[in-house]
């Protein structure tokens, strides 16, 4: 599920540079591995017997990625539908359980994204090296197979191990020319047929997949710029073949009685009533009788105003946990709302944590088997190890935002701001967030002597923005 993008270019000794690389101080983010665990990333990995290095896949990602957790290859079956066979890098293979590196990794549970670099999982030389489903290299992988039919619904699901080698590493924007073009090769292009079928399936079962722009930030000459780069149609598919994987190995789990699964409950009334107003001050038409799945299918993230919604809309996301089940005992609640169907974590163990579990326990049930006996063990602490982790990484991302915003702003302070109340606080109304209409920034807003009026537009005046020790703060003006 999506997360805030931001992607800063700045210099090292630049001031957002600066306040970036101090933030990392104060939160204690995780610095160099220690000397056992990249001892034991330099071990060879354990490798599977079965070996599909046959089949040329091809891994999508953005420009100039390294650590590539997937790799797939589509094919048409010969009485209808599709085949799709996607690799997901076997971490395993390259940790030992109870290990430095294992324990590294409980340490630090996700890899945590910067605007200007990320603290990864796992060492680079795993990551983004031996582990990594790079072109042209021959990596152990746990191979999904999954076959569709016409309608793009899944029929079969097979998993096991095995070695794999990628024949071409490819970015999103060579994707889209390609297919655009009519020039991709039939194992690309079934990439936007399989991704509009799924997306289709999406739509009728509620699901929602948020087209969250990316933040870029340039600073030049000590100031900086704000723009939005919206996604292309090919991350969408692309996006699709890895919930159709999760999606898989969630109803694996479920029919064996052992699993985790990422769960969300259904967004309270709240919530989406912020996100009313958040839509109204940005101008944007959204009729009662519209669904909010509806509604995003609706908008354009190239527009300003809609890349900005869309930003705010993962707001709604902020509730999905990890939920573990064992001995057919099942959860109350199975279902992801945003997926609108069970789902799990399954596709990024290079990243993630929990995901290097789901597919020890996913092979497992293929094999009609028990989940090893280390599997069993961490099992029952994974969920709050995963929030703490998630935790952890929204408070990068607040703090981010928030001196990125300021980084933004800091050369404006006392100017005057269209912008829209979204939120006050109960108890001291003259005390809230305020969306402004240009640049898209979400802020406090203290110092009135009246009640703000929510939901209004509203004239406001910056009255501190500094990304080293202040964050962004308007007045109403």
């Amino acid at each position: 599920m999506p997360r805030r993008h931001l992607r800063a270019v700045c210099a090292p000794e630049a001031p957002l540079a600066a306040a970036l690389c101090a933030l990392r101080t104060e939160l204690g983010v995780p610095g160099s591995f220690p000397p056992d665990a990249l001892a034991e990333a330099a071990r060879p990995p354990r490798l599977p017997s079965h070996d599909a290095t046959d089949i040329p896949f091809f891994t999508v990602d953005p420009r100039a990625s390294a650590d590539l957790d997937q790799a797939m290859h589509l094919t048409r079956r010969a009485r209808g539908g599709y085949r799709v066979r996607y690799a997901i890098a076997d971490v395993a293979a390259f940790v030992t359980p109870g290990g430095p590196l294992d324990a590294e990794a409980h340490r630090r549970v996700t890899t945590l994204y910067f605007p200007d670099e990320r603290v990864p999982l796992h060492p680079l030389r795993l990551s983004e090296g031996a582990a990594s489903l790079l072109p042209g290299r021959t990596r152990p992988a746990v191979l999904w197979t999954l076959d569709l039919n016409a309608e793009g619904r899944t029929e079969t699901t097979d998993v096991r191990r095995a070695l794999v080698r990628s024949r071409a590493g490819l970015d999103y924007a060579d994707v889209q020319r390609r297919i655009d073009a009519g020039t991709a090769e039939e194992p690309l292009a079934l990439l936007k047929d399989i991704g509009v079928l799924r997306e289709r399936l999406e739509e009728e079962r509620g699901g929602i997949s948020l087209d969250v722009p990316e933040q870029r930030i340039v600073e030049k000459d000590g100031s900086c710029s704000l723009a939005y780069r919206a996604p292309l149609p090919a991350e969408g598919w692309n996006a699709q073949i890895s919930l159709l994987t999760g999606m898989a190995a969630a109803d694996l789990m479920l029919a064996h009685g052992t699993g985790i699964l990422r769960t969300l409950p259904a967004a309270p009334d709240g919530a989406v009533g912020r996100l009313r107003r958040t839509a109204a001050a940005l101008r944007i038409d959204w009729p009662h009788h519209v669904s909010y799945a509806r509604l995003i299918r609706s908008l354009d993230p190239h527009l300003a105003r809609h890349a900005a919604f869309l930003q705010e809309c993962t707001t709604l996301l902020r509730g999905a946990g990890y939920t573990v089940f064992r001995d057919g005992l099942l959860p109350a609640i199975t279902t992801h709302a945003a997926v609108a169907a069970p789902y799990a974590h399954c596709t990024a163990p290079l990243r993630r944590l929990a995901d290097r579990y789901t597919a020890e326990i996913c092979l497992a049930a293929a094999a009609d088997r028990q989940p090893p006996d280390w599997v069993l063990a961490a099992l029952d602490a994974l969920p709050g190890e995963m929030a703490e982790g998630s935790r952890r990484a929204a408070t990068v991302e607040r703090e981010c935002v928030d001196i990125v915003e300021a980084a933004l702003l800091k050369d404006r302070v006392g100017d005057l701001f269209e912008a829209c109340v979204v939120d006050v606080q109960d108890h001291d109304p003259t005390v809230g967030t305020v969306q402004l209409e240009s640049p898209a920034v979400l802020a406090r807003i203290t110092g009135g002597r009246s009640r703000l009026p929510l939901g209004e537009h509203l004239r406001v005046r910056l009255t501190a923005a500094d990304p080293g020790t202040t964050k962004v703060r308007f007045a109403p003006a």
